[in-house]
């Protein structure tokens, strides 16, 4: 069963008194590790990988004999977590802690519970532990920056956000404890259109979509990994869509969703026939082999170009974000 947390797509009259009017025809969407953020070993040790631990251990408990397992690898096989979204990872950590006692409907319905907990772990952690194992990628700062300067600012037709399985107010502590969010790359939100509070970080309120929005609960549907992730896609699209003159129908014709994963392609391909896509929207997905995906393994994910409805793009291997030039083309700003 999905649950949507705080999609108030409804008061977007109320929005559009208090923000700016912007009239966006392009939406850039950005994945987290391996698109923006490179992860080194010892990840699962930093602020964010611990606190998966300690919200299942807080609010499910854990079986005795899975006391001595402390990380996410020792506890789950890599297509459990690579490329997931933290709803499902929380349900997956929970059912390998809790052994025969697991009970999939009693842990999903404290699922937003546990990303509260999440939350509240990494809140208390300074920066240098928010940023422990992680770090951004070569040349992704001066990306974000031209794209603040020169393309996302008041008079700019493009808005920029994250999709990621990330609870966002923990993407939120990232994006700011590595510099990220002030980078102005990031479009932002008042808090009624963006959606819940989160006590501490309501100043890096900007557009996305993420893993405190939607969890499926499905955690033994593999498929579920990226077909999560497109919903978060679609609720950034609605967020961004609200943004809008609510008396004016919306301008965008062209979502752009960047990642290096497989999940990442096959979340926007999926997108392409989402009921909430507005009609005549195109959708892009621009993968990029700065993770641990080849150039060949995203390639062949992305099927045939359809004009104007599906245009995948595939940068060759080792480039990303960081590549102004390159992914400024690519995306069909220059």
């Amino acid at each position: 069963m999905g649950r949507i947390f705080g999609f108030l797509i409804s008061i977007i009259t109320f929005v559009s008194i208090i923000l700016p009017v912007f009239s966006f025809s392009t939406l850039i969407t950005f994945d987290v590790d391996g698109t923006l953020v490179s992860s080194s070993p010892g990840w699962e040790r930093g602020a964010h990988g611990r606190s998966f631990l300690h919200a299942v251990d807080t609010i499910l408990g854990r079986d005795k004999s899975m006391v001595a397992k402390t990380t996410i690898p020792e506890l789950l096989e890599k297509h459990e977590f690579h490329g997931s979204t933290d709803g499902l990872i929380l349900l997956r950590l929970a059912r390998k802690m809790l052994g025969s006692s697991f009970d999939n409907d009693m842990a999903s319905s404290r699922v937003e519970d546990m990303m509260d907990e999440m939350f509240q772990f990494v809140s208390k952690c300074g920066d240098e532990e928010v940023a422990k194992g992680i770090a951004p990628l070569p040349g992704v700062l001066d990306t974000l920056k031209t794209l603040a300067s020169e393309y996302t600012d008041d008079n700019g037709t493009v808005a920029c956000g994250l999709v990621t399985g990330n609870v966002e107010g923990i993407a939120r502590r990232k994006m700011q404890a590595l510099g990220i969010h002030s980078t102005n790359a990031f479009t932002p939100l008042s808090q009624p259109q963006g959606g819940r509070v989160w006590d501490g970080v309501e100043d890096v309120r900007f557009l996305g979509g993420f893993g405190s929005d939607y969890c499926s609960a499905c955690i033994d549907n593999p498929e579920r990994n990226y077909l999560d992730r497109g919903e978060q896609l679609a609720i950034c699209v609605q967020r961004c869509i609200a943004l809008s003159d609510a008396s004016l129908s919306h301008t965008l014709d062209k979502v752009i969703h960047v990642g290096d994963a497989p999940a990442d392609i096959l979340a926007a391909k999926a997108y392409v026939d989402h009921p909430s896509k507005p009609s005549g929207l195109c959708v892009s997905v621009v993968g990029v082999a700065t993770g641990s995906y080849s150039v060949q393994e995203l390639t062949d994910l992305c099927g045939e170009r359809v004009p104007g409805v599906w245009e995948p793009v595939v940068l060759e291997q080792g480039q990303g974000v960081g590549d102004e030039q390159v992914f400024l083309k690519a995306c069909g700003l220059i």
